[in-house]
């Protein structure tokens, strides 16, 4: 069984995560910020995964550092449990609709971090997250996991759908990528680091 925990620490957050690639979609989240726990319970969800992630930051300041440490540790959980990569599809791709919204995540678990963020939005908050945290998630996933990732919101107009349209379809892409699917390093380098 593919998982992974990790404690991280710092003087602005400290974030316990545990993720088991081979789960039934089961989560226990808790960062202080409401929305943004909602979007890790369906990223657990459609991703098939399960996702324990506490967090206790500096919110008396900002959102900021709590939602990129997490991005960061969940990141770094990710790579950590799917090891050496042997076998796994590598690639995923969804189309998520989500009443008047289109997104679409496609990504490559390639070792080169990368993150291509298409997504305007109108409100400065949902909840209490700031809608320009959603990026910057993205982004420490990214890095710390070494995801090629391709985040596109084609259209839409209520900015709650499209954060959930995305986290949704990166929670479906993310569990095609993971799959067990040969005996063999999809690279014809031998290698994904």
């Amino acid at each position: 069984m593919r998982s992974a925990s990790l404690s991280r620490n710092t003087k602005e957050t400290q974030i316990t995560c545990v993720l088991e690639i081979e789960g039934t979609g089961k989560s226990d989240i808790s960062t202080g910020i409401g929305f943004f726990d909602h979007m890790l319970d369906l990223f657990a969800f459609h991703s098939n995964m399960n996702l324990k992630m506490i967090a206790d930051g500096d919110l008396d300041v900002c959102d900021h550092h709590t939602i990129e440490d997490c991005g960061i540790t969940l990141g770094s959980v990710l790579k950590q449990a799917l090891g050496d990569r042997k076998g796994i599809n590598r690639y995923g791709n969804f189309f998520m609709p989500m009443d008047e919204t289109l997104a679409q995540v496609t990504l490559d678990i390639s070792g080169r971090p990368y993150l291509v963020f298409n997504a305007e939005f109108t409100r400065d908050t949902v909840g209490m997250m700031a809608t320009e945290m959603v990026e910057e998630f993205f982004r420490a996933v990214a890095v710390a996991s070494g995801l090629t990732l391709h985040i596109n919101v084609m259209y839409g107009k209520n900015d709650h759908h499209k954060i959930e349209a995305i986290f949704k379809a990166f929670g479906r892409a993310l569990k095609e990528a993971c799959l067990i699917t040969s005996d063999k390093i999809p690279s014809s380098k031998g290698v994904l680091e």
